[in-house]
């Protein structure tokens, strides 16, 4: 039984536990067990808490036994970036600095899963406060591609996507700032949302750029990933940036027929820079929608091209500001080897961050300093809102618009540590939207001569969340993808 249990999707996990085939402990246990065997390979996580989680469990049991469930999540495993707060579990961020400290809180995601019911397992690995994109730059262990052990899993939610793909867990919270939702989903195999911005509240997650930081569902069916966001999505007073909207139905959607018809495709993201593999799954995407009676447009999107450059402006500064709290005086890593408090501040820094956070830290500060400040962050917000007006001048034209995850599947552990520009462009089609604060997912679409899986990406008009689930449902009813697991696995 229990071995079938991993690769059930959450909709099946749900009707199992309200038919009462199996209990939400029996299948907690499955996936502890499964973790503790397949997690010294993969390095998913970063820590868990079997008592607590087990006890989540029998609560859920008492529930139901009683008639009080809380619904299609009740019982479930869900498993969590160790980015977003979770009372009296480690918030570490994957950095040193925060390598002992304890959340006092939960993050608003983490009191919608517990007042629905779900069952937390677990802390997943990342890039050190989200800051990468391939898992590589973690404080304390690099998470492997369940493809294949010698790859990244892509970043920064790398431990997210590898635990989901590799059957550790059934569905996972990630946070996406510039593409850390879908890149791993798309270099893992597995579906990846970053919803709208405003759509899921922010509180309670450590801030990367809180211009474009979004929490979101990863998961390994589009349903799945439907179910966990309409548990997470609405209005949260404690975040300034939650949108006050009614949430739709997202699973009701799936009910209807009302599909969106025209799908854009942007030229500039269809030139040259592609993997040959990658190219090839994605423009069979396009003729499998065409041939489904979608009507495929060529678009343009003019100031793609300075969306790298610009989010790199912007997420730097942002993020060079919001470290400033992490400076060893009251929650964070101190260092013992300090003359006074100015040493105390500069050592504690230094000790507590790694390369990449440091760099990045360097750059925002350089961005927002005394005479560079107009020059750079003030002409990279400009250009911002140009690639925000390119996507609404498509979405006159288009319902979707659909490019490549990434330009590449996953490469080699190590392979770019030395190439920082290299590594930033793994997002060039992911940073767009972000800036722009549109909703897109990746899923599944191909895989390469060498076996690694490729996605696909479909970009949604701002709180049209459910049209990119539905398009990318009718691609998935139509491939088998979802079901492709890992030799290992």
């Amino acid at each position: 039984m229990s071995e079938e249990l991993f690769h059930k999707t959450v909709s099946e996990l749900s009707e199992m536990l309200k038919s009462k085939i199996i209990s939400s402990e029996e299948l907690t246990n499955a996936f502890i067990n499964r973790t503790k065997t397949l997690d010294v390979k993969i390095g998913a996580f970063l820590s868990y808490d079997e008592e607590k989680t087990i006890n989540q469990a029998k609560e859920s049991d008492k529930r139901r036994a009683r008639g009080l469930s809380l619904g299609d999540l009740d019982g479930i495993v869900i498993g969590v970036k160790d980015i977003i707060a979770e009372e009296g579990q480690p918030l570490t961020c994957a950095s040193r600095i925060l390598e002992s400290y304890i959340s006092p809180y939960d993050a608003g995601v983490i009191k919608k899963l517990k007042s629905c019911g779900a069952v937390l397992w677990g802390r997943l690995n990342l890039d050190e406060f989200a800051m990468g994109s391939s898992t590589e730059s973690s404080a304390f262990k690099t998470t492997r591609n369940p493809w294949n052990l010698d790859y990244v899993p892509g970043g920064s939610g790398g431990g997210s996507a590898a635990a989901v793909c590799s059957r550790e867990v059934p569905v996972a919270l990630g946070s996406d700032t510039g593409g850390s939702i879908r890149q791993p989903a798309s270099l893992c195999g597995i579906v990846g949302l970053k919803p709208s911005y405003g759509l899921v509240s922010r509180y309670g997650l450590a801030a990367l750029a809180s211009s474009t930081d979004q929490i979101g569902p990863t998961g390994r069916t589009i349903k799945d990933v439907a179910i966990l966001l309409q548990a997470i999505a609405g209005h949260d007073p404690r975040d300034s940036t939650s949108y006050q909207a009614d949430v739709p139905d997202y699973i009701g959607v799936f009910n209807g027929k009302n599909y969106p018809k025209v799908i854009g495709l942007p030229k500039e993201y269809f030139a040259d820079g592609i993997d040959k593999d990658v190219s090839n799954a994605v423009n069979k995407a396009v003729d499998f929608y065409s041939k489904s009676g979608f009507v495929m447009k060529e678009i343009s999107l003019p100031h793609s091209e300075y969306a790298i450059p610009v989010y790199y402006i912007i997420m730097t500064a942002e993020a060079s500001s919001n470290l400033a709290r992490f400076d060893g005086v009251r929650y964070t890593r101190r260092s013992k080897n300090t003359n006074n408090a100015m040493d105390m501040y500069f050592r504690s820094r230094e000790e507590g961050f790694g390369a990449e956070v440091k760099r990045r830290i360097l750059l925002g500060t350089y961005v927002l300093s005394s005479g560079h400040h107009n020059a750079y962050y003030v002409k990279a917000q400009k250009v911002r809102s140009k690639i925000r007006e390119d996507f609404l001048r498509a979405f006159e034209e288009v319902d979707v618009i659909l490019s490549p995850t990434s330009p590449s599947t996953a490469f080699p552990i190590g392979e770019k540590l030395d190439d920082p520009i290299s590594m930033y462009l793994a997002d060039i089609y992911t940073v767009s939207s972000s800036l722009a604060g549109l909703p897109a997912i990746s899923i599944p679409c191909g895989f390469s001569s060498s076996g690694l899986p490729i996605g696909l990406q479909l970009i949604g008009k701002p709180f049209h969340d459910a049209d990119i689930m539905l398009t990318a449902k009718k691609f998935e009813e139509n491939h088998d993808f979802a079901n492709r697991i890992p030799n290992m696995v």
